[in-house]
C-alpha cells in the first residue's frame, strides 16, 4: 500500500528541537554536564492552589462529561482578571472564548478570517505556528521585520498601502517569542489607528505578558483607547501559571470577531476537561500572588543571563520582560551549525534564530527555563567556544 501524505503537509518542516535533543544526549553521554536553554517550559510547578483545585475536582464523579466550551466559573474568572490587571472590562458571555491552549487558538485562527491568498501581515522573527496557521489557510505571510534599529518593534508605516488594504488580519506578540520587546501604549495607539484605517482584525498573543521586570501591571493591548473596536487578545495559561501541559487558554476582545471564532470551534472540539477549567480559574483568581513570584524568580534569572552574555562579549536584545532573550553572538557563523558547535563544544543547548524567520539569521534565542545557579554554569560552559 502506497502512503501519501497531502500537498498541504509540503508547508510543514521537520522541528529542529528533536535534533537538539538528540545533540544534546550525546553530549551527555560523553559525561558533559549540558545545560538545555532551547524549549520554553515553565520549570517551575504550578501553585499548591492550583494544583489541590484540580485533585479535587478531578476526583468528582460528575467531572467527566464535555463542557462544550469555556464554563461560566472560568469564563468569568478570566473577565475578573482582565478588570483587576488591566482595567479592561470583559462580558464573561460574549468576550471570552476558550482554547485549546493558544497553539490551537492562533493555528485555528486564520481559518476564520482569511480565505485562500489573502494577506496576513506577521512579524519576522515570529514564533512558528504563526506561520503554520496562515499557510494552512491558504494565506499569505507578509513581513515585518522586527530590526533593533525600531527597537524590535514592526515597522507600520513601511508596509506599502496596497498590501495593508488586502490585508485581512495583523499578528503581534509583545513581549515576544523569540524577541522580547516590550509593548508601549503609544505603539498600541499606532496599531489601533492603522487598523481602523485599513479595516484590520488585530491579533495580539499576550502569552508573556506576565513576564515584566519592571513596572507595576501588565500591558494589555485591550487597555488602549479602541482597541477591542479591531482586535483581540489571546493569552494562555502554559506560561505564566506553569499549566503548560494542561492545555487550556482564551482569546477575548471583539465580540463579533469571537462570534466567527465560537462557531468555527464549535465544529472542531468540545470543551476543556472541567476540572483543569476550574483549577485554572483558582490561577486567575491568584494571579497577583502567584505571578509576583514568577517575576521575582525571573528578573532574577533575566539579570544573571544578561550579564553573563555581556561578559562573552555577545550582544543580547535590551529587554525588560519575556522569557526569552535574544542574542547575537559574536561569529560569522551559520546560527544552525553554530548552535550545534555550542552543544559539542560547550554543552549548552540554544535555539537558532533563523527558524523563526529570516530576520533571525545570526541570533539565539535562549529560554530562562533554568535556575540562576545553571544560567551561571551555562555562562562559564561557553567560555569554552572557540570561534
Amino acid at each position: 500500500m502506497k502512503i501519501q501524505p497531502s500537498s498541504k503537509m509540503s508547508i510543514f518542516t521537520p522541528a529542529i528541537f528533536g535534533d537538539l535533543k538528540a545533540a544534546a544526549e550525546k553530549k551527555k553521554a560523553a559525561g558533559h554536564p549540558v545545560v538545555d536553554l532551547s524549549l520554553g517550559s515553565p520549570d517551575l510547578p504550578p501553585d499548591v492552589k492550583v494544583r489541590q483545585a484540580l485533585s479535587e475536582q478531578s476526583a468528582l464523579a460528575s467531572s467527566y462529561g464535555y463542557t462544550l466550551g469555556g464554563i461560566k466559573r472560568f469564563n468569568e474568572a478570566v473577565a475578573n482578571y482582565y478588570k483587576r490587571r488591566s482595567n479592561v472590562v470583559l462580558d464573561p458571555e460574549t468576550e471570552v472564548l476558550q482554547t485549546m491552549g493558544s497553539q490551537e487558538g492562533l493555528v485555528h485562527l486564520p481559518f476564520a478570517f482569511c480565505d485562500e491568498g489573502d494577506i496576513v501581515l506577521n512579524t519576522n522573527p515570529a514564533y512558528v505556528a504563526y506561520d503554520a496557521g496562515i499557510k494552512l489557510a491558504g494565506a499569505v505571510p507578509y513581513d515585518m521585520p522586527l530590526l533593533a534599529e525600531n527597537g524590535f518593534l514592526p515597522d507600520l508605516d513601511a508596509i506599502p498601502a496596497e498590501i495593508a488594504e488586502k490585508a485581512k488580519l495583523l499578528i503581534l506578540n509583545l513581549p515576544g517569542n523569540p524577541v522580547p520587546a516590550m509593548p508601549t501604549p503609544e505603539f498600541f495607539e499606532k496599531v489601533v489607528a492603522f487598523a481602523r484605517k485599513y479595516n484590520i482584525p488585530v491579533l495580539h498573543d499576550a502569552a508573556y505578558s506576565e513576564y515584566y521586570f519592571t513596572g507595576d501591571a501588565p500591558i494589555s493591548f485591550l487597555s488602549t483607547p479602541g482597541a477591542k473596536e479591531v482586535g483581540m487578545e489571546i493569552n494562555s495559561l502554559s506560561k505564566s501559571f506553569s499549566l503548560a501541559g494542561a492545555r487550556i487558554a482564551y482569546i477575548v476582545g471583539n465580540a463579533e470577531m469571537l462570534a466567527i471564532l465560537r462557531k468555527l470551534k464549535s465544529n472542531l472540539d468540545y470543551g476543556i476537561f472541567a476540572p483543569i477549567q476550574e483549577a485554572a480559574a483558582v490561577a486567575l483568581d491568584n494571579a497577583e500572588e502567584i505571578t509576583d513570584r514568577l517575576r521575582e524568580e525571573f528578573s532574577v534569572r533575566h539579570r544573571v543571563l544578561m550579564e553573563g552574555l555581556d561578559e562573552l562579549g555577545w550582544s543580547a536584545t535590551p529587554s525588560q520582560g519575556g522569557m526569552f532573550v535574544w542574542a547575537k553572538y559574536p561569529s560569522d557563523m551559520n546560527d544552525i551549525d553554530f548552535v550545534f558547535k555550542a552543544i559539542e563544544e560547550a554543552g549548552v543547548v540554544m535555539v537558532p534564530g533563523s527558524i523563526f524567520g529570516s530576520a533571525g539569521a545570526g541570533y539565539v534565542r535562549i529560554a530562562l527555563v533554568q535556575k540562576p545557579e545553571l544560567l551561571k554554569q551555562a555562562i562559564n560552559q561557553l567560555k569554552e567556544l572557540t570561534y
